[in-house]
């Protein structure tokens, strides 16, 4: 009798320790999982934010470059345009890339184009050079968004990537903020050729890091295609879903290029609200902005229908718009007005992610998030001189109509990305 007791015993301490090791090994591998994924996040959200900084790190160089070569600000201002448009055609070309050589490959060769770009810049003699340059450097900046997101759909769990997304982000904005202010400083201290060089001696040390991230950067997903056709990737662009989200991007950044450019000087002439007053308030729109992409992070990984999200966001910021546009009296409160359109407009970025997430197949995030992104370079194109030219010929208070209508027209698209309507298997699957 004792002995089976004893053997009893023994079966209730071995059950009970392998109940605890089970518990540990789980707990260890979701440890593990969530270090992984914030490794990962981290990473993209840096990437996100260099790729920001290194935009911006010629326009704070303008009057030096101006004084120096005798160009008018318009000469400038075409630098920065054919910048962008190398960064539009880019976008799109670097999605069959990133789907077929993968994410790192790409990533580090766009990223050496840019920050060779700055080291060549340093070395011009003469405005002209700096066109080509402007477009190496746009080139290089295209690879960014098509890659960051096939990193993050391939290795991010689907429970952390609202936050993932939230993070891309922030990043982006804290890269517009910080350029500015280190451009120009070190300029200011050592000239503008030695500024260029120590941000490119920066960026050649980061460049060597990510070289090294070798399975962080990877981008396979079950499923994936790794020769994808032109003729299947243009068929894909076809869908409705895809075009919808393009058309949404494009609008909505018409609205958001729209208010950085011109708001100020909108507010100005409408309403006779010093510049500084003005100006003020558009930095309340980018603060708030920014932390509506914070708390858009929170609500995306909770919520199903993103679609409802991005349309409430944008209904918002419709509203305070137009109702600020309707009624001069408002005018008074323009700081905190733009704060809470910033913020409206933030809030959605993570579930816009979402929708796009939701209808990519495997193996093609590359490519839908290259096509839906330069959208964004097509709207930054289109909104400064669409602004720029009621600003010329009309009303000011035209300027804020126009961009409630395109923040309203934003909704009219999102509204339709609706999964049991428009999307197709793989993305319920993936869902």
């Amino acid at each position: 009798m004792r002995s089976s007791l004893r053997v009893c015993g023994s079966s209730h301490a071995c059950l009970r320790t392998e109940t605890t090791h089970e518990n540990t090994a789980v707990t260890t591998a979701s440890t593990a999982s969530l270090r992984a994924d914030v490794k990962v996040i981290g990473v993209i959200g840096i990437a996100h934010c260099l790729s920001h900084f290194f935009q911006l790190v010629l326009p704070p160089l303008f009057p030096l470059l101006k004084s120096e070569f005798g160009v008018s600000y318009a000469t400038l201002g075409a630098v920065m345009g054919m910048f962008y448009v190398a960064s539009g055609f880019s976008q799109f070309t670097a999605g069959f890339a990133v789907d077929r050589f993968g994410a790192r490959p790409v990533l580090l060769g766009g990223f050496g184009l840019f920050v060779g770009g700055v080291l060549l810049a340093s070395t011009v003699g003469g405005v002209g050079w700096l066109f080509p340059i402007a477009a190496v450097m746009g080139i290089g900046n295209g690879v960014f968004h098509p890659v960051d997101f096939a990193v993050l759909n391939a290795n991010v769990a689907p429970k952390r990537l609202g936050h993932a997304y939230s993070v891309h982000g922030i990043g982006g904005s804290l890269g517009y903020a910080v350029a500015p202010l280190v451009s120009f400083g070190l300029a200011s201290a050592l000239g503008w050729r030695s500024a260029l060089l120590v941000m490119g001696g920066a960026g050649v040390v980061v460049l060597i890091v990510l070289a090294s991230l070798r399975e962080t950067l990877k981008s396979r997903q079950a499923g994936a295609d790794a020769r994808p056709s032109l003729q299947d990737s243009f068929k894909l662009f076809r869908e409705k879903t895809i075009l919808l989200c393009f058309a949404y991007f494009c609008l909505v950044t018409v609205a958001t290029m729209g208010i950085q450019t011109f708001a100020a000087t909108a507010l100005n002439a409408a309403y006779a609200i010093p510049l500084a007053l003005a100006t003020s308030a558009v930095t309340a729109y980018l603060l708030g902005n920014t932390s509506g992409i914070v708390a858009g992070g929170f609500l995306a990984s909770r919520v199903a229908r993103h679609d409802r999200v991005a349309a409430t966001g944008l209904a918002i910021a419709s509203v305070l718009v137009l109702a600020l546009a309707s009624f001069p009296a408002l005018a008074a409160w323009a700081i905190a007005l733009f704060a809470l359109a910033g913020f409206a407009i933030g809030a959605t970025s993570p579930s816009r992610d979402m929708i796009v997430r939701a209808a990519t197949p495997p193996g093609a995030s590359g490519r839908v998030y290259g096509f839906v992104y330069s959208g964004l370079d097509l709207g930054s194109t289109i909104g400064p001189i669409l602004l720029g030219l009621l600003l010329d010929h009309s009303s000011p208070r035209m300027a804020f109509f126009a961009v409630a209508a395109f923040l309203a027209a934003g909704i009219a698209t999102v509204v339709q990305v609706r999964r049991s309507a428009f999307l197709p298997a793989h993305a319920q699957a993936a869902d």
